[in-house]
């Protein structure tokens, strides 16, 4: 029973669902919160990448979720290029400011790198916030186009837009996968247990974590983007650091470090945040305990405190197994039991 709750089989379960839930729900609402669900998923991925796996915890996060969200609105809105290249651009141009931001940030380590980008993402949400002239300030960007046709595809129906969605949220966790389970996802997870075991080793540790990280800002640039043509109109508040702080939380009770453990949080967190709407004033008053108990009891968050359950659980049933072999093999063991079957009962 436990081999079917895998990993791979909650992916593909999942998978499965989210194809199905349009076509079983047929209620805009829900498919509008389903598709901002996935949006949140791809940004918890990037973030995932760089804190579950390389053992780097950025929170700036959402500054270049606000980065992409913007690229794509400034150059579709004011320099009126085209939806698609403008989407590229804005990933690139993402990818382009991590590379930089990175190249200062990754000289740090610990709680002074979480410090030091914590700093990084304020100062995006100034520069945002403060400009008017070019991202025009608090009023906010509106008219943001919605993703234009693909020949016969359109893409102006919510149904549509969710499976546009869909479709980058599968390629994020085919390339995760392929990261993690190969070498480089090795070296990531080197990295994460041991910095200095991994130099001594000969691993480049500072190429690697830079690459993690420009990989981190993609997916937070993709993810920027995609909300941006979603709701259309986007303000500085994007790029606060709550938005980071609701990332990490997603991937704090999903399960850091895991493949599943982003979808898994970002699900539950989502829908319990809508189903609570008439709390919304007591919201931290609810989750703040129920994370802290989570983080104490669960610190690798629900995927991760299930696999170790599964780990410790296949174990118990290998040991009994062994031994079950071992009283089959030996004569001794069975005549001993006899004897002692005797005694009890004479």
């Amino acid at each position: 029973m436990s081999g079917v709750f895998n990993q791979r089989n909650i992916i593909i379960g999942l998978l499965l669902f989210s194809i199905a839930f349009p076509f079983i729900t047929q209620n805009d609402y829900y498919i509008h919160i389903m598709t901002l669900s996935f949006i949140w998923m791809i940004g918890v991925y990037g973030l995932n990448l760089l804190a579950g796996y390389t053992g780097y915890l950025s929170l700036a996060h959402a500054g270049f979720f606000a980065i992409g969200a913007y690229s794509l609105g400034l150059l579709t809105v004011k320099a009126e290029i085209s939806f698609w290249l403008s989407f590229i651009l804005s990933c690139l141009i993402t990818s382009a400011l991590g590379f930089l931001i990175g190249l200062i940030a990754l000289r740090t380590k610990e709680h002074f790198f979480a410090i030091y980008t914590l700093c990084v993402g304020y100062i995006i949400y100034l520069v945002i916030d403060k400009w008017d002239s070019l991202t025009e300030g608090v009023r906010g960007l509106i008219g943001i186009p919605a993703p234009s046709n693909i020949g016969s595809i359109s893409f102006q129906t919510p149904t549509s837009k969710y499976f546009l969605v869909l479709f980058f949220l599968l390629l994020v966790i085919l390339i995760m996968y392929r990261i993690v389970y190969s070498l480089t996802g090795r070296t990531y997870i080197a990295i994460r247990n041991s910095e200095d075991l991994a130099i001594t080793i000969g691993i480049s540790t500072m190429k690697n974590k830079l690459m993690s990280f420009v990989v981190s800002t993609f997916f937070a640039g993709l993810s920027g983007a995609l909300y941006a043509s979603f709701i259309r109109f986007i303000g500085p508040d994007i790029g606060g650091i709550s938005i980071t702080f609701d990332l990490l939380i997603y991937l704090l009770v999903g399960g850091i470090g895991t493949l599943s453990g982003p979808i898994v949080g970002t699900i539950i967190i989502v829908w319990l945040s809508q189903k609570l709407q008439f709390l919304q004033d007591y919201r931290m008053l609810i989750f703040g305990p129920i994370l802290t108990l989570l983080i104490i009891f669960y610190p690798r968050g629900l995927v991760g405190g299930y696999i170790s359950w599964r780990m410790k659980f296949l174990q118990k049933r290998e040991q009994k197994m062994e031994l079950k072999r071992a009283v089959s093999n030996d004569p001794r063991i069975d005549t001993q039991a006899a004897t002692e079957k005797q005694v009890k009962e004479g």
